[in-house]
């Protein structure tokens, strides 16, 4: 991949690559420190490393990122001008400023991302990408791990794993400088500290989720919110009958999490957030910009600026957001891309009902912050979405957790078809006569001798 990665793009190649590959060997480190199926682990995550280095390489060298994603190109152009605004430019800070909006805005965590970068080896795109790789094959192995916090069981945890690593939209949007393989691996660590640590206090994990936290209030504030309620939900409901114990194991954790916070100043960005979106008349106005500014949006008459409004747009968006793009939108290259991929989910959708209906009646305490976290998003995404192309973007950081269910279906269907194989084998064992047994040394009589054929 490294020689191939030369060949094509011989000028940002070696740097993009280079840089990637201590972030590479870190992970690998962190892997080899898991005890449960390690082996597993590294292969999954070196295999999806370099199917994500292909497409990110295959996107660069055509020049793609306005076909597949042109907000690549807009981080590219915003961080190179914070770069630049490092070094005492003023045009480019009040480009900055206009941008980031004092931190109201959603995604200026990714500018200092990309600033940070070629602050190291200049500008170089295919080094976003290829960051942004790392971190998308990295979350298979922690999807793995939340898999088998649930249910101990690894044929699940695996399957898990495999559809976080290679499902098609998860690679295409951690393969670009896109914002969104940062926030699906942000949210996996939540949602695994959340897990690890509603079993123990444990230091690493609650460094962990703080610093994910925030992390995510730069890239996508309003998913920060809802991951927010999800953890204080789970640690309020607690995995286990509350006890002394566990009361102020839970206490310590959301008391320094709430000072972390705190000392990153999420209140002042909170605050600056609000007072830009927090009211359903300015989620009218972006959803109606999305419904109309692209020929795939949708539901341009529906009004969410009253609750009653925004209540009764959730049935067509969550169509949207779960099945779109449809077989009859097919029209564009673009939508014709994901004509596989949909294909494959679509028949995942009765295993993820039947994973789903599981898992609340034998692992609700357990699953808890996964599924307050998915429905409040879930439910977001329906009122607010307005276009196909970015449901089916945003459906990406909601699929890892899907998946999850997904693989509990898949195995209770494998199980089941297993027992009844078992079975049957067993009936025809029972079934067919036994043949009488003659011991050595002796010579068998003619109707004992087995027959040829």
């Amino acid at each position: 991949m490294f020689v191939g990665i030369l060949v094509v793009a011989p000028a940002d190649g070696a740097s993009a690559t280079l840089l990637s590959l201590p972030l590479a060997a870190l992970v690998a480190f962190m892997i080899f420190g898991i005890k449960d199926d390690r082996k597993f682990l590294l292969r999954l995550f070196f295999a999806g490393l370099l199917v994500r280095m292909l497409v990110g390489t295959l996107i660069y060298v055509f020049h793609l990122q306005e076909f597949f994603g042109g907000d690549a190109l807009t981080f590219d152009f915003f961080g190179d001008a914070l770069l630049r605004a490092w070094g005492g430019d003023q045009y480019y800070q009040s480009l900055v400023d206009l941008f980031t909006g004092g931190g109201a805005s959603s995604g200026w965590g990714m500018l200092y991302m990309v600033a940070a970068i070629y602050k190291v080896i200049g500008r170089n795109m295919l080094a976003i990408q290829y960051v942004n790789s790392v971190l998308g094959a990295a979350t298979a192995p922690i999807a793995y791990l939340i898999a088998l916090e649930i249910f101990p069981n690894k044929r699940m945890a695996r399957a898990c794993a495999l559809l976080s690593a290679f499902f098609p939209s998860i690679v295409l949007w951690s393969a670009q400088g896109l914002k969104d393989g940062p926030i699906v691996f942000l949210l996996a660590v939540s949602m695994l500290a959340t897990l690890k640590l509603g079993e123990r206090l444990n230091v690493k994990y609650l460094v962990a989720l703080a610093l994910a936290l925030c992390a995510l209030i730069t890239l996508r504030f309003y998913v920060f919110y809802i991951v927010v309620i999800a953890v204080s939900a789970a640690f309020i409901l607690g995995r286990r009958p509350l006890s002394a114990k566990s009361f102020a194991r839970q206490f310590i954790i959301m008391i320094t999490i709430g000072l972390v916070l705190a000392y990153f100043g999420v209140s002042r960005y909170a605050s600056a957030q609000f007072e830009t979106f927090g009211n359903l008349r300015q989620l009218q106005v972006m959803r109606l910009d999305a419904a109309q500014s692209a020929q795939s949006g949708f539901g341009e008459n529906v009004d969410v600026s009253t609750p009653g409004g925004a209540l009764s747009a959730i049935p067509l968006g969550f169509s949207y957001l779960l099945f779109a793009p449809f077989p009859w939108q097919f029209g564009s290259l673009r939508q014709l891309f994901t004509l596989p991929e949909m294909m494959v989910w679509w028949s995942c959708l009765p295993l993820l009902v039947l994973g789903l209906w599981f898992t609340i009646k034998h692992r609700v305490r357990q699953v808890a912050p996964i599924l307050i976290f998915t429905i409040l998003l879930t439910l977001t995404y329906s009122i607010t979405e307005g276009n196909v192309g970015t449901a089916y973007r945003q459906r990406a950081q909601l699929l890892i957790f899907y998946f999850v269910f997904v693989a509990v279906g898949f195995v209770l269907v494998r199980e089941k078809r297993e027992e009844a194989t078992r079975k049957r084998t067993e009936e025809k064992q029972k079934s067919s006569p036994a043949r009488p047994r003659w011991k050595p040394g002796k010579t068998p009589r003619k109707e004992q001798m087995p027959v040829e054929g």
